[in-house]
């Protein structure tokens, strides 16, 4: 039994202390690092930034499964940011046909779809369960996670 608790603690404090963090595949060649620190989000080569870049804290939401976002991720291969060929590459946003409608799978492969669709709709979805929650009176205000920013100059810090 002790034997046991040292190991999960040496594993706890591991993870804890350790620069970085590593996700293995089959060999040495399939290793992968997780980004532990700050992410700057910029929009695509040779697009105008209208708005500042965005610093995402990354180690902040490692509560959540990585598929939340890398939603083509498959577990084995190495995970690549969202910038990538057929995934957000798309550099203006889509524009309607002459039928009114606007193509889903190129207004899904818009940059900006990736940070505003997926980052504001979570954390506006989770500030609607933080309401739900303290109106239900089951948890008070304060031990309610933060939600994150809702909202354009939450994240796009005006620079000194």
């Amino acid at each position: 039994m002790y034997k046991i608790s040292l190991g999960v603690f040496c594993l706890v404090l591991a993870v804890i202390l350790g620069n970085a963090m590593v996700v293995t595949g089959s060999s040495d060649a399939d290793q992968m690092c997780i980004p532990m620190g700050r992410i700057l989000l910029e929009p695509l080569e040779g697009v105008e930034a209208k708005r500042t870049p965005v610093d995402f804290n990354h180690p902040t939401h490692f509560g959540f499964k990585c598929q939340r976002c890398h939603h083509k991720w498959e577990n084995d291969e190495p995970i690549v940011g969202c910038k990538t060929n057929d995934c957000h590459d798309v550099a203006e946003a889509p524009q309607k046909s002459k039928s009114g409608v606007i193509d889903k799978d190129l207004a899904a492969r818009y940059y900006k779809t990736a940070y505003h669709g997926l980052c504001i709709g979570c954390h506006k979805e989770m500030q609607i369960q933080n309401n739900a929650l303290e109106i239900s009176g089951r948890v008070i205000k304060e031990n309610l996670p933060n939600t994150g920013p809702t909202g354009c100059i939450q994240c796009h810090v005006k620079e000194e």
